[in-house]
């Protein structure tokens, strides 16, 4: 799978306010995928830090890529359990979010994420996802 590819599974199969966020994805290995979700004021909570809200959906969303990736592209799958650590705010910068797949069996992934701004840790997440077909 290339970027390309990944970008193309957002935007065939993600709601429109997925797509609002405006993730783009810059890599995609065997194992990972890698988006940059874009600053932006829209997403900002009180205090001028990127929403924990937006830092979720945006750790689910790079998960899919990732687990397409070593499918060998997207097939039917939903989340089962997400698990957020916030670590530091984002403000005013891109976050990138890096979704690594640790096991994919017949029915269950499990995916780690680490998003980052200015090569900050600022969030980790931990994701279980149930394929579907």
């Amino acid at each position: 799978m290339t970027p390309a590819d990944g970008n193309a599974i957002l935007e065939e199969n993600f709601a429109p306010w997925v797509q609002e966020l405006g993730l783009v994805v810059e890599e995609v290995g065997e194992r990972h995928a890698v988006a940059r979700l874009p600053w932006s004021d829209r997403l900002a909570r009180e205090g001028g830090g990127l929403s924990g809200q937006a830092m979720m959906a945006a750790a689910d969303t790079t998960t899919v890529i990732a687990i397409s990736a070593m499918r060998g592209g997207f097939g039917p799958m939903t989340t089962v359990q997400q698990s957020t650590m916030f670590q530091r705010p984002a403000i005013g910068v891109d976050t990138m979010v890096t979704a690594t797949v640790s096991r994919l069996g017949r029915t269950l992934a499990f995916v780690d994420v680490v998003l980052t701004a200015d090569k900050a840790v600022v969030a980790t997440a931990s994701t279980v996802y149930a394929i579907l077909g």
